[in-house]
């Protein structure tokens, strides 16, 4: 058996004992006081007297984190702390702890080290009690002397009832006990298992986005270095990410997410907002028909049609395939050209305070010559520019998809949505509303940016109609369009976005 899994073992009463890896937490105070202790269990860590771990720190929160363990990794998560944790000098909301991991409560307060492993440990956990033995607690003669005070008096009333009426009554409490307890406690278990697997979920859903940034970063890393390869602590990053997204995909599968009472088209919403890195538990509650409504506006119009029937006899899609996923984006960043261009390379904008753009994906001069592409003699005219490497299909989106990684990976905190807005951003200055919100994927996202801040009309439209056209393209018949998924042969599956 590995110490790093968590097993559950019924004995002959029917508990359970649990496997689990313990962690050791040490820390040093301010003044020199120094601690450590092991857990088997989760823990709550702050400075309120019945915490866990008890730190007396003015920058630590009565309640400041907790430290806790998912069946497969310790976790430390952010009790809405005042002065928050930091690891590495980064503020995080949670983070997975896999060795010896240095946590800061607060900028400059107390340091912890959390080590996760060592022997494992059996912890006895117990089973509920079944209305059979609530019963014979209760009312078994034999036990006058047994329990409390409530339960002695339950049991002298009852050894006044004669036989048979006892008998009778026994029955019937009996099987009124049964109904009660399997009806309440079914629903209520159910419920509570709902709730507790969706928040963890949610937890699992974010922790990975922490881990994507930490690997997308390692990467870009190596790549300015002009190191090609990957190294061992980057191939580990990847294959805990994949863990973690396998983890995730079986918590949606027992919670029923992309269940049979789902039409076809809120599981293809759903699917595709997994897919652009925003959490789909999270969304809006009105998020589908939201969807819906945009999809009804690209109806309206054969600009969808006629841009992905330019894209097919071009080969564009498979240039924009190709270039998203050798910067680990999702390749549904096609319908971003979709929107700013119809994906004419030709296009050209017109004159703004920022220059002209051109190109399918609409650069302007500052943000071309920022990511390599040589603007032609026609750079302040309105007019298509064959020198202009903006209308070059393959450079621009190459320099495209370097652009959006760039955003991705700092200023959207891996939120695919969040780099529509940026990428939109214009005169709207939408980017100062996102660089307001907390630095970590939880409460930079999409759904937080709707939730804090009024974007501008212009931005809202212009992400929800990429959004609703790639739902569109994942399978455009089931729309009322007359094509196939422009993608659809280059990418065997999309169960698992983002690209790792």
């Amino acid at each position: 058996m590995t110490n790093d899994k968590t097993v559950y073992r019924p004995d002959s009463a029917g508990a359970s004992t649990r496997i689990v890896s313990p962690i050791e937490a040490s820390y040093t105070l301010a003044d020199g006081r120094q601690g450590s202790q092991r857990f088997f269990t989760a823990f709550r860590i702050g400075r309120q007297a019945d915490c866990d771990l008890y730190l007396d720190a003015e920058v630590v929160s009565r309640q400041h984190a907790e430290v806790y363990y998912d069946g497969e990794t310790w976790w430390i998560r952010d009790l809405d702390s005042t002065n928050g944790l930091y690891v590495h000098g980064k503020r995080v909301q949670q983070v997975p702890l896999s060795g010896r991991t240095a946590v800061q409560l607060g900028g400059d307060g107390p340091v912890i080290h959390l080590e996760a492993g060592g022997a494992a440990h059996s912890v006895a956990t117990h089973r509920p009690e079944t209305p059979t033995e609530f019963v014979q607690r209760y009312l078994d003669p034999h036990r006058d002397g047994a329990g409390g005070e409530h339960s002695i008096l339950v049991r002298q009333a009852f050894a006044k009832v004669g036989g048979r009426q006892r008998r009778k009554f026994l029955i019937l409490l009996s099987g009124v006990l049964l109904l009660l307890g399997a009806s309440v406690g079914v629903v209520v278990y159910q419920q509570l298992r709902l709730e507790r697997m969706q928040a963890l979920a949610v937890d699992i859903f974010y922790g990975m986005k922490e881990v994507e940034l930490q690997v997308a970063g390692l990467s870009q890393a190596l790549q300015s270095r002009g190191d090609a390869g990957e190294t061992a602590v980057l191939r580990e990053r990847r294959r805990q990410l994949e863990a973690m997204r396998g983890q995730y995909d079986e918590f949606l599968d027992q919670l029923g997410i992309f269940s049979s009472e789902l039409s076809e088209s809120d599981r293809l919403i759903l699917r595709m907002a997994r897919i652009f890195g925003e959490c789909e538990l999270d969304a809006p509650p009105d998020f589908t028909d939201e969807v819906e409504r945009y999809i009804e506006k690209w109806r309206t119009t054969r600009r969808f049609e006629r841009s992905v029937q330019r894209a097919e006899a071009k080969g564009y899609a498979e240039v924009i395939y190709r270039a998203m996923v050798d910067k680990h984006l999702p390749p549904q960043f096609f319908y971003l050209a979709l929107k700013e261009s119809g994906l004419r390379d030709r296009a050209v904008g017109p004159p703004t305070r920022f220059g002209i753009a051109k190109g399918a994906w609409q650069f302007i001069p500052d943000t071309a010559l920022r990511y390599g592409l040589k603007t032609g003699p026609l750079v302040e005219v309105e007019k298509f520019d064959p020198r202009d490497e903006r209308h070059d299909f393959e450079k621009s989106t190459r320099a495209a998809a370097r652009y959006l990684s760039d955003i991705y990976t700092t200023e959207a905190q891996a939120s695919g949505l969040l780099v529509m807005a940026s990428y939109n951003w214009g005169e709207n200055n939408v980017r100062r509303l996102i660089r307001q919100l907390p630095e970590n994927p939880k409460e930079r996202n999409f759904w937080q940016l709707l939730k804090q801040h009024k974007i501008p009309q212009q931005t809202y439209d212009y992400v929800m109609y990429i959004f609703a056209a790639a739902v569109i393209g994942e399978n455009p018949r089931l729309f009322g369009f007359d094509l196939d998924n422009p993608l659809g042969s280059l990418q065997p599956s999309q169960e698992h976005g983002p690209w790792p």
